[in-house]
C-alpha cells in the first residue's frame, strides 16, 4: 500500500503564470472583502476536551492528561440544532478536535446525533486510541475525514509528543482506519520544527508506505506551548528547505501539501497547496471552546477581545451573524509593518493565529524568507 498519488494536470494557461497568479490573488482579495460583509460559515469546530493522553511541546491549546472536558452532549446538540435551523448544513464541515477528542465521555452520543441530523464531520486525533472497535464506531457515527498526527520518526515523535509508544500506536490506529474502507479522506499531519526537519526524507518513506489520501506538512507555529521553545522554531533556511520538499513532491504528483497559514509569495502561492491564501477566521471558520466560548479559529490565542459570546447565554447563529467584527477587517489595518507593503492586498496582514495582538504585528511573515 502506498500514499495515493494523483496526476497533476497542466493548467493550459496561455498567459504568463505570474500574471495569472496575480489575477487569481486579486479575485481572492475581492472575495475576502465580500466575506467581511457576508461571511459564509464553512468550518465549525467543536473543541470537545482539553484532556489528552499526550503532552506535545508545540500544542497550541496547551492540552495534557487530566484536563477538563467541554460542554455536555446536550449543550453541543443545541448548537447543532441552531446551526441546522439557520444555515445550509450541506455547505458546512463539522470539525471535531481537542485535546484528544476520543477522551470526551459523550463522544459517540454527540457524533451519532450529528450524523443523524445530516452533518458532515471529521476529526483531528493523535490516533493512539483508534482500536479496531473505535474505528468501527467512527464508521457507524458517520465520520468522513480524519487527520492523524505523526511528527517524526519513532524516537522523535514519542519525545516531542511526550508519549512513549505513541508512534507505533498511532500507525496502528491509521491502519485500523484504512482497514474499514469506509472513510472519504484519511490524512497524516506533520509539524516540522528546527530539530526534526532533518527527518523529512526518511519520514516520507514511512508515510509513502501507508494507503492514505494525503500528507499535510506544516511548520511549527509560534503559539501555545511552542512559544516556550523558541529554539525549535524554523529558521529561514529551514523554511526554504520545507517548501522545496513540498514543491518537489507535488511536482512528482504526490499529494503532499502545506497548511492554510501565511501568504507565501507569487512563486509558491497555489503551488504548495491547492488554494490561494485566505485566513478564514471569522469569515469561514468559527469554533466552540471547551468553556463554551464562541470564537473563530481555535489556534488563535483566547484573548477576551477575541471571544464573541458563549453558548450558555448566546445563540451561535446570532453571534455569527451579528458579531465577529474584529475578524471582519484586515489585520493589516492595525499593523504598521503592513502599511506600505506591496503585497498587503493579497496578504491582508496574514493569519490570525500567528498575529501578535499586543504589538499588532505578525510573528511570522514570509516576506524576506520566501520572496
Amino acid at each position: 500500500m502506498v500514499l495515493r498519488r494523483k496526476t497533476i494536470q497542466p493548467d493550459g494557461l496561455t498567459m504568463d503564470l505570474i500574471e495569472f497568479k496575480k489575477q487569481c490573488l486579486d479575485a481572492r482579495a475581492e472575495q475576502r472583502e465580500r466575506l467581511y460583509l457576508q461571511p459564509e460559515l464553512t468550518y465549525l469546530f467543536f473543541e470537545l476536551t482539553q484532556s489528552c493522553n499526550s503532552k506535545c511541546f508545540h500544542c497550541g491549546s496547551r492540552c495534557e492528561p487530566g484536563l477538563g472536558h467541554g460542554p455536555s452532549p446536550a449543550e453541543f446538540k443545541k448548537v447543532l440544532d441552531d446551526v441546522k435551523a439557520n444555515f445550509d448544513i450541506s455547505k458546512i464541515q463539522l470539525c471535531i478536535t481537542g485535546g484528544e477528542p476520543l477522551l470526551y465521555p459523550g463522544f459517540r452520543e454527540l457524533l451519532s446525533y450529528a450524523h443523524e441530523q445530516g452533518f458532515h464531520w471529521g476529526m483531528t486525533s493523535n490516533g493512539t486510541l483508534i482500536t479496531e472497535e473505535v474505528a468501527k464506531m467512527l464508521e457507524e457515527t458517520g465520520m468522513g475525514t480524519i487527520s492523524i498526527s505523526i511528527d517524526g520518526l519513532e524516537e522523535t515523535h514519542d519525545r516531542q509528543r511526550g508519549l512513549k509508544g505513541g508512534y507505533q500506536t498511532a500507525l496502528k490506529g491509521i491502519q485500523n482506519l484504512i482497514d474499514r474502507k469506509a472513510f472519504k479522506h484519511i490524512s497524516v499531519t506533520t509539524v516540522i520544527n528546527h530539530k526534526n526537519i532533518g527527518e523529512l526524507d526518511s519520514l516520507f518513506e514511512v508515510i509513502d508506505g501507508l494507503d492514505i489520501d494525503s500528507w499535510r506538512v506544516i511548520g511549527l507555529e509560534p503559539m501555545g506551548r511552542a512559544l516556550e521553545h523558541p529554539d525549535m522554531l524554523l529558521t529561514p533556511d529551514d523554511q526554504r528547505r520545507l517548501f522545496k520538499f513540498i514543491l518537489d513532491k507535488r511536482k512528482a504528483g504526490i499529494p503532499v501539501g502545506y497548511g492554510c497559514s501565511h501568504f507565501l509569495g507569487l512563486d509558491l502561492e497555489r503551488d504548495v497547496r491547492d488554494w490561494f491564501f485566505l485566513c478564514g477566521a471569522g469569515i469561514h471558520t468559527a469554533s466552540i471552546r471547551t468553556n463554551g466560548d464562541i470564537t473563530a479559529c481555535l489556534d488563535i490565542e483566547p484573548r477576551p477581545e477575541l471571544v464573541q459570546g458563549n453558548i450558555s447565554s448566546d445563540l451561535f447563529s446570532e453571534v455569527w451573524k451579528n458579531r465577529f467584527e474584529v475578524f471582519r477587517v484586515p489585520l493589516s489595518d492595525g499593523c504598521k509593518d503592513c502599511k506600505d507593503c506591496e503585497y498587503v492586498k493579497w496578504c491582508a496582514g496574514g493569519a490570525h493565529h500567528s498575529f501578535d495582538y499586543d504589538d499588532n504585528k505578525q510573528r511570522i511573515c514570509m516576506k524576506g524568507i520566501l520572496f
